[in-house]
């Protein structure tokens, strides 16, 4: 019984503090609205748009390039790179020739 006694008390000065409160209420803290906000949003949007295009622009090309089949070396020209313990492929030999993992040519 003494503990409905208190949610009813609670409750009730809960509802007092808040309709005090609410015209208690500054401008300071309040969000501007959408007719105050500059037009800087709109420039700054279209700003990065124009990045972003640009960028496309450039990107397309690399992706494309790396895409592309790999291409041919000949007899003595230099197939491979080193990295550490791997080894990466900068070219595919001719038929008939093989890239030696020492020398890092085709051979």
């Amino acid at each position: 019984m003494e503990s409905l006694r208190v949610v009813v008390y609670l409750s009730v000065f809960l509802s007092v503090m808040t309709s005090v409160c609410r015209g208690e209420r500054s401008t300071e803290n309040q969000l501007p609205s959408a007719s105050d906000v500059p037009a800087f949003g709109l420039e700054l949007a279209e700003a990065l748009q124009g990045l972003l295009d640009e960028a496309d622009s450039r990107v397309g090309l690399s992706v494309e390039k790396k895409a592309s089949v790999i291409p041919r070396c000949d007899v003595g020209e230099r197939c491979a790179m080193k990295h550490g313990p791997r080894i990466g492929r900068l070219c595919d030999c001719l038929r008939g020739t093989a890239c030696n993992t020492f020398f890092l040519r085709c051979y």
